[in-house]
């Protein structure tokens, strides 16, 4: 029997193995046997962890743990296909069996194997006839490790919910007949905009998120960040729209530690601490964000990054707003949306002064967002103090979440 430090050990080491070799073993498990055997590949992955946890307090950590883990998922995994073998042999008869001429699938656990798999599982869940919400779903249980409790938080949901949510995503790979393999060339292009588009809501699940779980927004934004390098180091997706990603990424986690003050309260961007922002992170951005120059195609993300690039630049300069003003006026012929033109009028404001940018926002008429009566009475503060106090109290209705209408009132106090 192990000491108290050893079970302190073992208590951080197997969840964070957990995290990083949950999906690696799933992930291979379905490339040997068929994404519609998922549910299987994930218990086989579940029951090696467990024999972990029943093993190592006793037996010691292995000198290779995460070699142990792939050994044993390997035999379990033979073992389960054997019994499976064995079944049809009961049934169908000896002969019936012997004719399918069914043989033991190869489980290669070797680094460029796992690699290849966990890029082909990558774009299995991100397939465009599985719903947006399902793919968030299996993406953070299958390729980011994410127990159930963990989704259910960063989505702001209940157990229930999530594991229904599931059932339905996996029923949908097998009804669609998703198979577990990577585009051909005539497909990579529209297959990988789907997959681009699902990690920038992974992302923005923890980027965004409205849970007080600071740690855990982190971790969303970390691992949509490590499937996003996933596709760069392969030599068929490195390509320019995935680079502009992940640099809009490293950009906007480079801000994470400013975002909120001591309490857990937002800090907004005008208030944030520069010294807190991460300079390598930018750095990172920078270079991510002039590789995706080398193509000739224009994504929005290309856009989001060169807007959150200027961001990084804290000086309240002409140059500044009037550069992300015209980035904004282009991401909104490429892919217009409501909220990239609330943050518009924002820096119209900025750029040109509030009574255009006044105008222009009660153009929008984005009558059921408390963000567009946020940026109204932001607007109008200073000039017309009683129609700014209307408007955040418009969306103090709206709010849905306390930090947001802590922030609110602040607003509301500050007039």
């Amino acid at each position: 029997m192990q000491g108290p430090f050893f079970i302190m050990e073992q208590q951080e080491l197997i969840p964070h193995l957990f995290r990083t070799e949950f999906r690696k073993i799933v992930s291979v498990l379905c490339a040997a046997m068929g994404i519609e055997h998922i549910e299987i590949a994930e218990d086989i992955a579940g029951e090696t962890f467990l024999s972990a946890l029943e093993s190592w307090p006793f037996r010691g950590i292995p000198e290779n743990p995460a070699a142990w883990l792939y050994t044993v998922a390997k035999n379990k995994a033979k073992n389960h296909i054997a019994r499976s073998q064995l079944f049809a042999r009961k049934i169908a008869g000896e002969l019936r069996y012997a004719a399918t001429g069914s043989q033991e699938p190869e489980i290669d656990l070797s680094e460029s194997n796992i690699a290849d798999s966990q890029l082909r599982m990558l774009f299995a869940i991100c397939h465009p006839l599985i719903p947006a919400e399902a793919q968030i779903g299996l993406a953070l249980r299958i390729l980011c490790g994410f127990g159930i409790d963990e989704i259910a938080s960063a989505l702001l949901s209940n157990k229930e919910a999530i594991n229904k949510r599931l059932f339905r995503a996996r029923e949908q790979l097998r009804a669609q007949k998703v198979s577990l393999e990577f585009p051909g060339e005539d497909a990579i292009d529209s297959r990988l905009e789907t997959v681009l588009t699902t990690l920038y809501l992974l992302f923005s699940e923890g980027y965004y998120s409205e849970s007080n779980d600071v740690v855990l927004q982190e971790d969303l934004c970390l691992e949509a960040m490590r499937l996003t390098y996933l596709l760069i180091e392969h030599e068929r997706t490195n390509l320019p729209a995935v680079n502009a990603l992940l640099a809009l990424m490293c950009f906007q986690a480079s801000r994470f530690a400013a975002r909120r003050d001591h309490t857990g309260a937002p800090v907004l961007y005008d208030d944030q601490d520069e010294g807190l922002w991460d300079q390598a992170l930018i750095s990172r951005g920078i270079y991510y964000l002039n590789l995706s120059a080398k193509g000739e195609t224009i994504s929005k993300f290309h856009l989001e990054a060169s807007i959150a690039y200027w961001h990084t630049k804290k000086e309240d300069t002409p140059e500044k707003w009037e550069q992300i003003l015209q980035l904004f006026n282009r991401l909104l012929q490429v892919a217009y949306s409501p909220i990239a033109a609330l943050n518009r009028t924002y820096a119209l404001a900025k750029a040109n002064g509030k009574q255009q940018a006044i105008a222009e926002a009660e153009k929008l008429q984005l009558t059921d967002n408390h963000f567009y009566y946020v940026l109204l009475g932001d607007l109008y503060t200073g000039t017309d103090n009683a129609t700014a106090k209307q408007h955040f109290e418009h969306a103090l209705l709206l709010a849905r979440t306390q930090t947001d209408k802590k922030t609110i009132r602040s607003k509301i106090m500050k007039l």
